[in-house]
């Protein structure tokens, strides 16, 4: 009796710590921001069953849909997240490859997702329910450019359907199309001055302006990447805000802008463009603008290539890591 009474304790004491030990080693999520601007993240959202990522490595974009559904890019292709962090649904192969970056636009026959594709020369047009894709963006010979690459890195669409395509990772010119994918014009050149892009990365409709403009991430330009105006029809208007790291895309809910930061870090702009928050900031060099930051080195709340996100309904954040795993987050706006 005693002796059986002493292996139930033993057995008791052995499962008790183990429990403990798993209750330790849970992640628990993490506050970053500050004032209107405060999340709190959601460990292992996004994550398949056994814990692991289930993207494959993500060099792309994010989007969110009327419905809630969450949409980001990868080298394998797109893949659709419920809210609560289940995919619901994907478009993978080479058509829906690496998609560098995304916007979703709701028109008269239901929603669509307009991709830029750096790898492979062109920008598409795929409805965000079927995938059917109803458009392709190749380079323009209409305009009269002899370039000898052409590797777009943004994508946006104006209210009345017009499309622009930067050439972000090449000539810097970007590209705009009516909604029939006609050939209308090109601006913008490569350089530091001004009005010139020294990688014209990420892109977005500003539509908190009257008219709407595009607002464009200028990601290696010198000294400091920022970010510019032009207007729709590819007047330049001004510097919105300068002394970034290598802001990569840029996406507007209301009087707030969203800027990934390749430098592992992600900055909001309130209505004047001054920067009110700054979420995830990697305080290790090594680990900043690094692809190569496996999934077993993340560390919550922290991160390291930061590319692309998108606004939910609510105001909570997803965001892209440029990462060789594979890395989104959701971030939950704290009441």
């Amino acid at each position: 009796m005693m002796k059986n009474l002493s292996n139930y304790f033993a057995f008791a004491l052995v499962f008790g710590l183990s429990v403990t030990a798993v209750a330790a080693e849970k992640v628990q999520p993490v506050r970053m921001g500050c004032g209107h601007m405060t999340f709190d993240t959601v460990p292992g959202w996004g994550l398949g069953a056994d814990g692991k990522s289930v993207l494959g490595s993500t060099h792309g974009g994010v989007v969110v849909d009327k419905a809630g559904n969450i949409y980001t890019s990868a080298h394998a292709g797109v893949f659709v997240f419920s809210p609560e962090g289940k995919v619901i649904r994907s478009f993978l192969g080479d058509k829906y490859a690496d998609m560098h970056d995304m916007k979703i636009n709701e028109e008269a026959n239901g929603e669509f997702i307009y991709g830029a594709r750096n790898t492979k020369a062109e920008g598409v047009k795929f409805n965000a329910v079927t995938g059917e894709i109803v458009l392709k963006l190749p380079f323009p010979k209409e305009s009269g450019l002899n370039l000898k690459q052409f590797s777009p890195t943004a994508m946006t669409v104006a209210p009345n359907g017009d499309i622009f395509l930067a050439d972000g990772y090449a000539s810097n010119h970007i590209f705009k199309f009516d909604k029939t994918g006609k050939y209308l014009m090109h601006f913008g050149t490569k350089g530091n001055g001004l009005k010139e892009f020294n990688t014209a990365h990420g892109m977005t409709l500003d539509p908190r302006y009257t008219p709407a403009r595009l607002l464009i991430c200028d990601r290696n330009h010198e000294p400091k990447g920022r970010l510019l105006h032009y207007s729709l029809d590819g007047e330049f208007i001004g510097e919105v805000v300068t002394g970034l790291g290598m802001p990569t895309s840029a996406i507007v809910q209301g009087d707030f802008v969203s800027i990934p930061d390749l430098h592992g870090r992600l900055v909001i702009l309130d209505k004047s463009n001054t920067i009110i928050s700054v979420l995830g900031h990697n305080p290790d060099p090594a680990k900043r603008v690094n692809f190569n930051v496996s999934q077993d080195q993340w560390i919550e709340g922290i991160f390291s290539g930061t590319h692309g996100s998108a606004w939910d309904k609510d105001g909570n954040l997803y965001i892209q890591d440029w990462n060789v795993s594979g890395r989104l987050m959701k971030l939950i706006r704290a009441k």
